[in-house]
């Protein structure tokens, strides 16, 4: 909790930040924050915060996922001034609502009740909604906020229904209660009921299909560094609240409902590589290629272990960084082409090869390639899921891996083999955006030779 504190504070002197030459300072305040947040992060909790233990609990989990946020966002910060260049007169608006949405992920990752769950996924949306249309002049834009809005809308209507039926059947939101429940309980129908709606509502949030719809639409209206946000850090929080609820608080039930997610899983890998595959546009495939990882990670719940969760952090800390990786691209092309599509990258990598390089080993290591952190990630899911008897599950994954190395690789063949030359403008990449770059290069790397390399780093 002393992290959500530090951050929500800074977050607030981040926005009052804009009221001083329109916000110059906002991004170098909310860095210094995010870095006393992460070293925080590290500290053993205040012995204050026992008394809230029943509403939430700073456990090792918990730590380890908010570390992963915080790199993320400070990354994703660092590439703010280019990325936000459009965006003088209310940038500190925006580092604010990143900020306010990253502490609304921070109270998922150590939620103990239904109640926290439902304030904690607010927290995290609403400012999700006024960031996705914060690009006025847009129209995309503004279609985007409004989609986000409405479908997220419903998604907390199916929440909050689960959670009425959970504690009309439990009578408790508390976790631990609802877990004891659930395995004296297995066939209690109004509590296999509110799992399911629960579980659709969280998987709009990590836009599992068929619950995806709003996904392609939202991410290429909005603004490119915000999409990068929803991506990784929302991704982050959304799959461990999605993975803490249903295997801690409906563990006992896991026969009712595993066998509907499986079939999400299913849908989700062939449905998104296959439309990615046909994409001109570089923003919606990636977005194609977010839902296709939801899939990737959702085999998570099959073969449960104890390794479990530290495979599923390993695993969203490489795609996070992956993403970012490419959006570093992504941001730098769109400001100077003022577009996304395929044909923008044609020559990127003569133009700024260092941009290029970054582009292409995040998406390596998004296809999964050895020698990446991808493909560790999803060698330790894919065996685990294997273990529990999912054979199936994992080819159908393997299909869809070899599928998407396709497209990833026309985004590749566009930025290095295309021999025109487009980019008029003379605008190099900030050195910002290099060492950005370079340091996504090296720990994708690193993670890919070394994979102890995550767990010693973040106190596994």
């Amino acid at each position: 909790m002393s992290v959500f504190i530090i951050l929500f504070l800074t977050a607030v002197l981040v926005l009052f930040s804009g009221v001083l030459e329109k916000g110059k300072y906002a991004r170098y305040i909310g860095i210094l924050g995010l870095i006393i947040g992460l070293y925080v992060s590290f500290l053993p909790e205040c012995e204050f915060f026992d008394q809230y233990k029943a509403m939430y609990e700073y456990s090792s989990n918990a730590a380890l996922f908010t570390k992963i946020s915080i790199i993320i966002t400070l990354l994703l910060f660092f590439l703010g001034g280019f990325a936000f260049s459009n965006h003088r007169s209310h940038q500190s608006e925006l580092y604010a609502l990143m900020l306010f949405a990253l502490s609304g992920g921070l109270v998922l990752f150590g939620f103990q009740n239904l109640v926290t769950l439902f304030i904690g996924i607010e927290i995290l949306s609403i400012p999700l909604y006024v960031m996705a249309g914060s690009n006025k002049t847009d129209l995309r834009s503004t279609e985007a906020s409004m989609k986000y809005f409405l479908m997220g809308a419903f998604a907390t209507g199916f929440l909050m229904f689960g959670v009425a039926l959970v504690y009309g059947s439990v009578g408790s939101f508390d976790m631990y209660v609802i877990h004891d429940f659930a395995i004296s309980n297995p066939k209690n129908l109004m509590l296999i009921m509110g799992s399911i709606l629960m579980l659709s509502a969280l998987a709009f949030k990590v836009s599992l299909a068929p619950f995806h719809m709003w996904s392609p639409d939202v991410y290429q209206g909005s603004p490119s560094l915000i999409t990068g946000f929803m991506a990784s850090v929302v991704k982050i929080s959304g799959f461990f609240a999605l993975f803490k609820l249903m295997t801690l608080g409906f563990g006992g039930i896991a026969g009712e409902w595993i066998n509907i997610l499986g079939v999400f899983v299913i849908i989700t890998l062939l449905l998104a590589n296959v439309m990615a595959l046909v994409q001109t546009n570089a923003k919606r495939m990636l977005a194609y290629s977010s839902v296709s990882h939801a899939g990737y990670i959702s085999l998570i719940f099959f073969g449960l272990n104890n390794f479990s969760t530290s495979i599923l952090g390993f695993y969203l800390f490489a795609y996070s960084l992956a993403t970012v990786g490419v959006f570093i691209s992504l941001i730098w092309v769109e400001k100077i082409k003022k577009e996304t599509s395929f044909a923008a990258f044609n020559g990127l990598g003569k133009k700024e090869p260092l941009l290029a390089v970054v582009a292409t080993v995040s998406m390596l290591s998004m296809a999964g390639i050895p020698l990446t952190a991808g493909f560790i990630g999803k060698l330790s899911i894919f065996n685990q899921a294997i273990g529990g008897g999912s054979s199936f599950l994992v080819l159908v994954a393997v299909l869809g891996s070899a599928l998407s190395i396709a497209y990833y690789l026309r985004l590749i063949i566009a930025i290095f083999f295309y021999k025109e030359d487009n980019f008029h403008n003379t605008e190099k990449a900030s050195i910002t955006y290099n060492i950005v770059s370079i340091v996504i290069i090296l720990a994708l790397f690193s993670m890919g030779i070394v994979p102890d390399l995550f767990a010693k780093i973040l106190g596994l």
